[in-house]
């Protein structure tokens, strides 16, 4: 694959996107990585470029466009507006394989208050067709609906965060659920810690362990082990609303019949309903810019184990040969607004597009 080639589909891909009204902007190759650690928690360490400059501290290269693109916007940006970006991004790999450490990316990115179904289907439906002479397979999905469902089970406002916490980490979200729900024994070694906790006080319990070694305070292990011993008293989540989330994470259907089912599971969690009339009012604007929802893939755990910020539509582009990854992805990030937004937030949503992945396919490469 020749960089010429990747760079032309870039520039067309480019151009389509400003055709359609976006402004283009830059981004720093280099970024602070406190803002990104905050964001994503030390688990983007695992997947991005981290090195320390002697004047501006620990900085990394630029594993995506959006926080630098959300950060200009809400400092000096004006609503509504329409983004475009071109250029590399940095992801590190662990293993050999067709992931590349190193790709271009092309982007779309929109900033509105009014509408926000509208402007999804906008989004949706331009890269749609900026990619169909590929073929490709559409999937989509939504977190708004299940971090609405998390947020209406009746346990404590700890259980909560922490399921919110790990929505983007499939494994640790589901042994959270069953631990929550009283579907998994707790383990033998926790039960006894949990035993010595509720023996004595925190203070007489540390003074048996010796000298302190730790870079903890001893009240931030007495806040510790009274977080652990009030879990540990928290009744288990209602059986009904935790199957109510089992069988929405089961839910992988056209969108036309995913509705249907969406609606009978809202009924059974009231929370759920808003979530929902959303993606009833997404699938009318897909249908106006002419998507077939009846056949529009759905999975309502599409698309967990991407970036922590999208809160809402979430959509992806893939070729026939499971080796590769997205061609295209995007989603919905309102939250991610409010967080950079230093006390403003704006709705908004975007997708990007591998060129290298276009020319690949199209044998211009």
């Amino acid at each position: 694959m020749t960089k010429a080639a990747v760079r032309a589909e870039a520039e067309a891909i480019f151009a389509a996107f400003q055709a359609a009204g976006a402004q283009p902007v830059e981004a720093d190759i280099l970024l602070p990585a406190g803002t990104l650690l905050d964001l994503y928690g030390e688990d983007i360490r695992a997947r991005a470029y981290v090195t320390s400059d002697p004047l501006r501290g620990e900085m990394m290269l630029r594993p995506d466009f959006t926080v630098p693109v959300v950060q200009a916007h809400m400092a000096a940006g004006a609503d509504p507006a329409r983004y475009t970006y071109m250029g590399e991004v940095f992801r590190r790999q662990e293993h050999l394989g067709p992931r590349a450490s190193e790709y271009l990316q092309v982007g779309f990115e929109v900033f509105d208050r009014s509408h926000p179904e509208a402007v999804d289907a906008e989004v949706f439906g331009l890269i749609a067709e900026v990619l169909a002479p590929l073929g490709l397979q559409a999937a989509t999905g939504d977190f708004g609906i299940l971090l609405a469902a998390v947020r209406g089970l009746s346990t404590s406002d700890k259980r909560k965060s922490a399921l919110l916490r790990h929505v983007w980490r499939p494994q640790r979200f589901r042994a959270l659920l069953d631990r929550f729900a009283g579907r998994t024994p707790v383990p033998e070694p926790r039960l006894r810690l949990l035993e010595r906790l509720a023996a004595a006080s925190p203070e007489a319990l540390m003074d048996r362990s010796g000298p302190a070694i730790g870079l903890r305070e001893p009240e931030d292990v007495a806040a510790r082990v009274a977080a652990l011993i009030e879990d540990a008293r928290t009744p288990p989540i209602d059986p009904d609303e935790a199957a109510v989330l089992d069988d929405l994470l089961l839910i992988e259907a056209p969108a036309g019949e995913a509705l249907a089912r969406l609606e009978a599971l809202a009924a059974r969690m009231p929370a759920m309903a808003a979530s929902v009339q959303r993606f009833a009012g997404r699938l009318d604007a897909l249908a106006a810019r002419g998507v077939a929802v009846d056949r529009l893939p759905f999975a309502a755990g599409h698309g967990q184990s991407t970036l922590e910020y999208y809160d809402g539509f979430v959509f992806s582009f893939h070729a026939d040969d499971p080796t590769l990854p997205p061609v295209s992805s995007g989603g919905r990030y309102d939250a991610l607004t409010a967080v950079l937004g230093q006390g403003h937030s704006i709705p908004a949503v975007g997708g990007v597009i591998r060129p290298g992945l276009v020319a690949q396919l199209k044998g211009t490469a």
